[in-house]
């Protein structure tokens, strides 16, 4: 299908082209369930880390392999699996990368030693780079109007709520899978739930029938590789010392990056159908502002969860279980808003974005407060309404931002244009895991029992990325309300599709 991403009516065809499928909603739940199985193993791991270690005999350098092996082989992939899921089909790169999701799950569950439990990690992080970006490619190319922002509701509850609650889920099955080959289950768990997702993936997903004289960019997906992994790298290698030895790797990453931009517009001029087309972040109205929110709240809001699961577990001797539970709260409040929140962003557009940012720096600025200052036998219970505040924030930024910087993407872009949203939104992820972890052990490191000063000041370093995310969502809806313009369609997308006026 090559129809516009305009909105309209959500019953009947559209003058594009488009049919609604019957099995929409449901092929919505097979995707959500694939999607939210990768990203949960972004973090799930992290808790089983110590067991891990003291089964395989490992050293601390190679388990931290585990986590960041996968990070790393998630976000190189991701832009290269969109476009070729944009130029075949996405339905066949969603069943291939699942089923490959399944098997490495599956491989790393029976590990018997350190490095093949961290080369089905790093195939298995591939596997789901590769899975990630058609879920939002086939949402626009399944729903149209309300009925997308509502996808999308479910798609940003379903990123979010997988970052918050992997610490909990991974504490639960240690508990549940009791033994010394426990945490074995945190990965064979995927192997059910990805079989059925395939068996029923290959019925209800559509197929995208593409020209044969598609091609890939065979240079850019090296460009941009190299450049993706030479700003990630020392990243995930922080924890080894990674920034200070690694550091001209960002200086060449850029450097990369810049060529890359470079080759595409160069393909653009030649006529050619670049890897991402520059158009996105300068004709496709919200989709460069959008991916820069979503990369600065990541920073921020994925290494938080890591220093809660630090300051607990260390701070106040919680099991791994105890310290899941203690932030669930954001979870519950991130899950319950999101649903709404994809209902409203067409009548409230980035003002949604702009409030859940300011909900969720509350929440989080309160419980740092809460936890630095209040008496630390009450302290958590005291945190836990505040959370769920903050989690409300949450459930109104990722999707809706989502929905915002997608909605308007032509559909025979999709799957790049989602590709590299995540990819921004890996590497700020990266930057806070590396950054706040790192704040928390400085301050541990001049003195060892100072915990709540530990994580006030991890805590506050990631509220200054949210407060940077929110500067920009506040800056693009007051221009939004100053100019009042009309949308313009990405001039490529006017080519493929009779109709290019945006109807929300």
């Amino acid at each position: 299908m090559t129809a516009s991403a305009a909105g309209g009516h959500d019953q009947g065809a559209r003058e594009d082209g488009y049919e609604p499928d019957p099995n929409r909603w449901r092929a919505l739940w097979v995707t959500l369930v694939a999607g939210f199985m990768s990203l949960l193993d972004v973090s799930i791991v992290a808790v089983a880390l110590p067991t891990i270690q003291r089964q395989l005999h490992a050293s601390a350098a190679e388990v931290q392999w585990v986590v960041s092996g996968y990070a790393l082989s998630f976000g190189l992939a991701l832009v290269t699996a969109g476009r070729l899921g944009d130029a075949l089909d996405r339905r066949r790169i969603f069943l291939l990368a699942l089923s490959g999701f399944v098997l490495f799950s599956a491989a790393c569950g029976a590990a018997p030693n350190i490095m093949l439990l961290v080369a089905a990690r790093i195939a298995q992080g591939l596997a789901a780079g590769f899975m990630a970006p058609q879920n939002s490619a086939l949402i626009q190319q399944m729903f149209r109007g309300g009925e997308r922002g509502r996808a999308f509701g479910f798609f940003g509850a379903t990123v979010g709520i997988s970052s918050a609650v992997g610490p909990l889920t991974g504490g639960l099955i240690l508990a549940l899978a009791d033994g010394a080959q426990g945490w074995r289950w945190i990965f064979y768990v995927n192997v059910p739930i990805g079989i059925l997702a395939v068996l029923l993936g290959r019925r209800l997903l559509p197929r995208t029938r593409r020209s044969s004289r598609e091609h890939l960019d065979l240079p850019g997906v090296v460009l941009l590789g190299l450049g993706v992994l030479a700003l990630m790298y020392p990243l995930v290698q922080a924890e080894t010392g990674g920034l200070t030895r690694l550091w001209w790797m960002f200086p060449a990453g850029a450097g990369l990056l810049f060529a890359f931009t470079r080759w595409q517009r160069r393909l653009l001029d030649r006529g050619t159908q670049p890897l991402l087309d520059p158009r996105l972040f300068t004709t496709v109205r919200g989709y460069a502002v959008g991916a820069g929110v979503g990369t600065l709240y990541f920073i921020g809001f994925s290494g938080v969860w890591l220093v809660f699961a630090l300051f607990y577990q260390h701070g106040l001797g919680f099991s791994p279980l105890e310290s899941g539970l203690a932030v669930t709260p954001f979870a519950l409040g991130s899950a319950v808003a999101a649903a709404v929140s994809g209902r409203l962003v067409d009548r409230l557009g980035r003002l949604l974005t702009v409030g859940g940012l300011t909900g969720v720096i509350l929440g989080l600025g309160g419980t740092a407060l809460l936890l630095r200052f209040a008496p630390l036998d009450i302290a958590p219970w005291l945190a836990a309404p505040v959370l769920f505040v903050g989690g409300v924030g949450g459930g109104c930024v990722i999707s809706p931002n989502i929905t915002m910087t997608l909605r308007d993407v032509p559909v025979h872009m999709a799957g790049a244009a989602g590709g590299a949203l995540q990819t921004g939104q890996r590497l700020g992820a990266a930057v806070g895991t590396a950054a706040l972890p790192g704040l928390y052990y400085l301050v541990l490191g001049g003195r060892s029992d100072d915990y709540r000063g530990a994580l006030f000041l991890a805590m506050v370093a990631g509220l200054v990325g949210m407060a940077a995310s929110l500067a920009l969502a506040a800056y693009d809806w007051r221009r939004d309300r100053r100019t009042r313009e009309p949308h313009r369609p990405c001039p490529d997308d006017v080519a493929h599709s009779p109709v290019h006026a945006r109807q929300t």
